[in-house]
């Protein structure tokens, strides 16, 4: 009985502290009126948004899979730096390709963007209408400094 007192009280002191939601939203992301935040911060960790490879100008990159992740994971890089953040706080990924036999060339880009002994887990998986019909979207979570 001590035991599940314990416990009860730690649960409710941890849902008596005020929880608090930070926003970012660059310049250039509210000019362009997307119906999403950039990014939020709760409780110290940082939801990124689902990226997608596109260039400073909003059009998506050309050459494929393997341009399209560079291209997604400099955004990524580009959002946390914004932050304070790096991709090596970066601790999950979630990647959705429209199709799933580019996993293979996907993967070996990806991997080249985070230092190999600070991979993040990651989830992969196919679907289907991406924006601007890009091939591959990835949103991930990381904890900010």
């Amino acid at each position: 009985m001590k035991k599940l007192t314990f416990y009860l009280f730690i649960i409710i002191a941890n849902f008596s502290f005020s929880q608090t939601i930070e926003r970012l939203n660059s310049p250039e992301h509210l000019k362009n009126n997307y119906p999403f935040s950039e990014a939020t911060v709760v409780n110290g960790v940082i939801y990124l948004s689902g990226e997608i490879g596109t260039l400073p100008n909003g059009k998506l990159i050309e050459g494929g899979i393997t341009a399209e992740t560079k291209q997604t994971l400099m955004n990524i890089k580009n959002t946390l730096n914004k932050m304070g953040a790096s991709m090596d706080d970066v601790f999950k990924c979630t990647c959705m390709l429209s199709d799933i036999s580019e996993w293979g060339e996907m993967s070996a880009e990806y991997v080249k963007h985070f230092k190999k002994n600070k991979l993040p887990a990651r989830s992969a998986f196919a679907g289907s209408g991406l924006a601007l019909n890009a091939k591959l979207e990835i949103e991930c979570m990381a904890l900010k400094n």
